[in-house]
């Protein structure tokens, strides 16, 4: 059986990085774990090709080849999606989907032509596919109401991949989060009770990369990395020495809930293990809006500290932030900007509250009749508004939201957070010692590499504009001879981070042109909707 594995396209998003990309000379930030962890799970015996549509187009001989197509992928991916569906329906092949947006909304998979619906997580319904195909079956929906047991899940074909085109590399702990935020599809889809891999399980997936000569950073995908501390810290335990022994090879990302604060020898685990930065979902500084939202861990302890927290154990922070909650009070986009400026967190994810499919906040707005109908293909995405009718003017929520991300993404305003969050995490007396391996492990000779010119001319290019073209020119050459003077081991972290606003000063202008342009369409819709629906209007 020829298999054509399918990666639809994403849209420009706050993630998608295109203007950093383009300075290493990649075409993606992180690879398709789903479809090599798929490809893994499916008969060995069958042949696999893999097209992720965000580095190359597909061929007309991988078309021809194809005996069988399978796609997977998130609703922001719904266009793409859909299409590609339609395009090798055209050319008369089996198709099968799976991943997050089928299973969300199933029905438009099959209204786009799909055979095949593998639904649910793929260790419980690939196997029945696989049987039903063998079978003679061309058509079947498969789904499970169990959570399978991811310590039967084979390491990902990650030899499928076109290695060089990614930036980072997908790798995958758990699934599922202990908490209940309102909001959140994660808890939908993969539970409550975080699951894990065994700790060689992930070293065996680790040392697959090794061989195949990845040396960047791992973003362990994980919603929640912490969720299942106990696993947590034996997955540690066994990742130090590994790492170690290799003069750490990789650089690892993840994601976090911000209780991580709480557990001083975990941050300092991670940090020993080769973790190099964190992901937190603070949503706002507004604790009424967080009790709204159910997201009852960031109340437990001062916001503010337990980033500053994190940060000084030695990992980068980036965050989330949202506008439009429930009974938000007037001044919430400011007050995250206040935040993060206080904070120092560089990258500020900051969005629109989106109520996701079969989320718990979708069923109330539902009850409450104060969902818009909408392109679910626009959820997630920064550039749309808020798909429901909230409770303060939209307009306002809109502006609050333009301001702010114009303001987080403020060449000046961000190099400055850069700046003072660098010399903080470097400072981390585990990251020193991790430096310190690996400057050892590199002056014994062992797994040279040869140099990338590609992070070369990036450099000469962020000196270039940041240096002289830009306002930014006096601090930045200001803030490299500080670094130089006193932390010299930090400037490429600050370098690193200040390539992120290539990215950001275009995409800002997009967010602001967009929204505003969106206005007038969303007033006439909650017209319509108020019109139909007096009573609720009332």
């Amino acid at each position: 059986m020829n298999v054509l594995l399918i990666y639809p396209l994403f849209p420009k998003t706050f993630w998608s990085f295109e203007k950093t990309l383009e300075l290493v000379g990649r075409k993606a930030m992180l690879p398709p774990l789903g479809l090599v962890t798929v490809a893994a799970i499916l008969p060995q015996t069958w042949d696999y090709r893999l097209c992720d549509r965000n580095i190359s187009e597909i061929s007309e001989a991988d078309w021809d080849w194809a005996e069988l197509v399978i796609l997977s992928g998130m609703i922001v991916q719904r266009d793409d999606f859909t299409a590609q569906i339609r395009a090798a329906k055209a050319r008369g092949k089996l198709v099968a989907v799976g991943g997050p947006y089928p299973t969300s909304i199933p029905e438009e998979m099959s209204a786009a032509g799909a055979d095949f619906l593998i639904l649910d997580e793929g260790e419980l319904t690939l196997p029945m596919f696989v049987e039903a195909i063998e079978s003679g079956a061309t058509s079947g929906t498969f789904r499970s109401g169990e959570k399978p047991d991811v310590t039967t899940t084979p390491v990902p074909r990650y030899d499928l991949l076109d290695l060089n085109a990614y930036t980072e590399m997908s790798v995958q702990f758990s699934r599922g989060c202990p908490f209940q935020c309102e909001f959140c599809d994660i808890i939908v889809l993969y539970g409550r009770k975080p699951r894990t891999k065994a700790p060689e399980q992930l070293l065996a997936e680790l040392q697959a990369l090794y061989d195949l000569g990845w040396r960047r950073s791992i973003f362990l995908v994980d919603d929640n990395f912490i969720g299942n501390k106990r696993n947590v810290k034996l997955l540690l335990k066994a990742l130090i020495p590994w790492m170690k022994e290799r003069g750490y090879p990789f650089s690892i990302n993840t994601e976090a809930s911000v209780d991580l604060a709480q557990d001083v020898e975990l941050m300092e685990s991670m940090v020993e293990a080769g973790f190099s930065s964190v992901f937190l979902g603070i949503e706002t500084p507004d604790e009424g809006s967080l009790e709204v939202t159910r997201k009852f861990q960031n109340t437990r302890d001062p916001l503010s500290e337990s980033v500053q927290a994190i940060i000084h154990s030695g990992l980068r922070v980036m965050a989330g932030f949202i506008v439009g909650f429930d009974g938000e009070k007037t001044g919430a986009g400011q007050r995250i900007v206040e935040f993060v400026e206080k904070t120092t967190i560089p990258t500020a994810f900051f969005s629109m509250l989106q109520a996701l499919p079969n989320t718990a906040l979708w069923h109330r707005l539902e009850r409450e009749g104060r969902l818009l109908e909408g392109d679910v293909d626009k959820m997630g995405n920064q550039t749309n508004l808020i798909n429901f009718i909230p409770t303060r003017p939209i307009e306002e929520i809109a502006q609050e939201y333009i301001d702010g991300f114009w303001q987080l993404y403020d060449p000046i305003k961000f190099m400055d957070r850069v700046y003072h969050h660098v010399r903080t995490f470097e400072a981390a007396p585990q990251r020193q010692a991790r430096r310190q391996v690996k400057k050892a492990f590199k002056a014994a000779g062992k797994d040279p590499q040869p140099f990338d010119f590609s992070i070369l001319r990036a450099l000469g290019i962020i000196a270039w504009r940041q240096g002289v073209v830009r306002k930014t020119r006096f601090k930045f050459w200001g803030y490299l001879w500080s670094l130089w003077r006193s932390q010299p081991d930090s400037i490429v972290s600050f370098l690193s981070v200040c390539a992120q606003i290539e990215h950001f000063i275009e995409y800002r202008s997009i967010v602001k042109d967009q929204i505003e342009a969106q206005l007038a369409v969303y007033v006439a819709q909650k017209a319509k909707h108020d019109a139909e629906q007096p009573a609720i209007a009332a």
